[in-house]
């Protein structure tokens, strides 16, 4: 995998990351919402999904 491809997954986890982090905050402030764990949870594997197939696309 060449050097920019590892930065732009790098980038994209810790984009991801605050992503499900915000989302987690926003249900715990909100609990109306749902329970933050499977908000959170369900972000983080979706953010999962995406970089499996970049990163399957990058070395393919």
């Amino acid at each position: 995998m060449s050097t920019l491809a590892l930065l732009v997954v790098l980038l994209l986890v810790l984009v991801g990351l605050m992503f499900v982090g915000t989302l987690g905050y926003a249900v715990y402030r909100r609990p109306v919402l749902t329970q933050p764990l499977t908000v959170a949870l369900a972000a983080a594997a979706v953010l999962v999904a995406m970089v499996t197939t970049l990163a399957s696309v990058a070395t393919g």
